[in-house]
């Protein structure tokens, strides 16, 4: 086999690569959107944010093994790229990440699922990133441990310990923003 044959094969793998990359990516956008603002980016800049997350994926397309789960792979992503997001805009004050409410008139139902979203993510702000990843991933997203373990590269029983202490402070901190604030 000549070197000329071998060319138009590679490059036909790496579009086809690319190409499922950019598919799974597809697929999954609207879940990083909602796992880039429990981890607590900000709605302007979730959409720069995912495609942080794209181009890392991206680049460690060829890294990933297809027989895994592809959510708890790009968990891990985004975890990674909230943490440098989060180190790049030190100066942001936790209540600024709040979820803005929608000014449009809307029935009651939807006005309590607003107010109950915004309690929630504003909880979830006041629970420390690595601890917030796993509570997010475990609680939310409903992944099994040691997916999530994987994931973020830790040990079975430290993710256990940090979902224990999430749950207290994402409990605490919805004690106190409901004393702070009234349901509508």
């Amino acid at each position: 086999m000549s070197s000329v044959e071998v060319a138009p094969t590679l490059v036909s793998a790496m579009a086809t690569d690319e190409r499922s990359c950019f598919d799974a990516f597809q697929r999954e956008f609207d879940y990083l959107c909602r796992t880039l603002r429990r981890l607590g980016v900000p709605a302007d800049e979730v959409e720069d944010q995912v495609h942080e997350v794209f181009l890392v994926l991206a680049r460690k397309w060829r890294e990933y093994d297809a027989s895994r789960p592809l959510r708890p792979y790009l968990f891990g992503i985004a975890f990674r790229v909230v943490a440098a997001f989060r180190r790049k805009h030190r100066r942001e004050r936790p209540s600024e990440l709040a979820e803005p409410v929608d000014s449009r008139p809307r029935p009651d139902e939807a006005l309590e699922a607003a107010f109950a979203r915004g309690l929630v993510l504003s909880a979830l702000t006041q629970v420390p990133l690595p601890r917030r990843a796993v509570l997010v991933m475990h609680d939310i997203d409903e992944m099994p441990m040691r997916e999530i373990t994987e994931a973020l590269a830790l040990p079975l029983f430290t993710g256990y310990s940090r979902l224990r202490k999430a749950r207290r402070e994402f409990e605490a901190a919805v004690k106190a923003l409901q004393k702070g604030t009234k349901e509508p």
